[in-house]
Order: structure tokens, then sequence, then C-alpha cells
């Protein structure tokens, strides 16, 4: 297997506070801007949102594609991210972020099973173990049995 791959992402500044940002090869393009606390548009993606979203949607790549090795069903798999930005010496950083995924299980003999898998995708997620914040995790497991259908 390869061991060195390359992204790549181009950003424009279409007008005033808007921006646009594509990747290679990828046909849809997002919509951004500074986040209102810093002058930016309302309602648009910020670079703070898509910092997040890299994270969590990585997270749940990397979740699946633990699961699927070791054979583990799920129902679903939700995960929201919170970011702390922090004004320190030399400017803004995110000096924490915090993963919060919900696991969905059809059992409950499952969970603890559920527990050590989310731990192991934190832990092999690409994109929180490049981070220079602090990362934790405050993970849930709820369960719904299968309902059958008449």
């Amino acid at each position: 297997m390869q061991n060195t791959f390359l992204y790549r992402a181009t950003a424009y500044w279409m007008l005033e506070q808007r921006g646009i940002v594509s990747g290679e090869k990828i046909p849809q393009s997002i919509e951004f801007s500074a986040p209102p606390e810093f002058g930016g548009e309302a309602e648009l993606w910020t670079p703070e949102h898509l910092f997040l979203a890299s994270i969590s949607t990585c997270f749940i790549a990397t979740f699946r594609a633990i699961a699927e090795h070791n054979k583990f069903d799920t129902v679903g798999l939700d995960v929201s991210v919170e970011g702390t930005l922090n004004k320190e010496e030399g400017g803004y950083r995110f000096a924490e972020v915090k993963i919060k995924p919900v696991l969905t299980l059809t059992r409950d003999e499952e969970r603890e099973r559920g527990i050590k898998l989310l731990y192991k995708a934190e832990r092999a997620c690409l994109i929180s173990r490049s981070l220079n914040s602090r990362v934790s995790m405050e993970p849930v497991i709820q369960v719904n049995a299968p309902v059958a259908v008449e």
C-alpha cells in the first residue's frame, strides 16, 4: 500500500466577506465566511465549522472501517464535535475539542465492545491525531431493539 497521499483544496475570495472552497475532483463547492463574531456573514460555513466537521466526518469514517474489520454491526453513529476557541499569545486557536459520538446498537450485550471500538476510532482518526488541541471524547451508547414490521 502507498505510504504518502496528497490532497488539494482551493479557496477563493468572491465578494465582501464571502468565499468559496472546492476540492480536487469534487463537484460540489462550499460557500464560507468568517464567523459573525469576526465580521463575517451569518448562515454560511466558517473555517471553524469546517475544522470541526473534518473531525466528525473522519471519526465516522474511521469507526466504520474499524467496525467493519471487527464484524461489529451498529444501527447508527452520530458524532457532534465542540471546539473551544481561545485567544492566546499569538492569536486565537482551538484549545480543546470534544468528540461526542452517540452509537446506537441493537443489543445491550454489545455495549462494552462498542465503547472499546469508539476509543479505538478516537486514537486512529487521522484528523484528531494531527491536532495540537486537547482532544477528549464523551461517548454515549444507546440500544434500540429492532421493530418487527407486520
